[in-house]
């Protein structure tokens, strides 16, 4: 497995962050343009229902707890997923 699908391979996971202790759900991998790699985490909801703001964090700041993944990854290899069929299909139109 190389670096890209070491990556990939994160999404679902529980995290989280050495600096502030902010934990989640891996629910994103992104890689830029300057050669950062980034993950972004979603917290839990809260017992009245809210649901928080994620936060992106660079991936060497994070500990990754890979005893369990919590969201099925999907397949970014084959399939409906890999071929861009996952989604809105058409742009909804603005109202007049």
């Amino acid at each position: 497995m190389n670096t890209y699908e070491r990556h990939i391979e994160l999404l679902g996971f529980k995290a989280t962050d050495k600096i502030t202790g902010f934990s989640g759900v891996i629910d994103s991998v992104c890689f830029d343009a300057y050669g950062y790699i980034q993950i972004s985490l979603k917290p839990p909801m809260k017992k009245d229902g809210e649901i928080p703001q994620g936060y992106w964090f660079d991936v060497t700041r994070l500990k990754v707890d890979m005893s369990e993944r919590v969201v099925e990854m999907p397949n970014f290899y084959e399939g409906y997923v890999s071929e861009g069929r996952k989604g809105v299909s058409v742009k909804p139109s603005l109202r007049a």
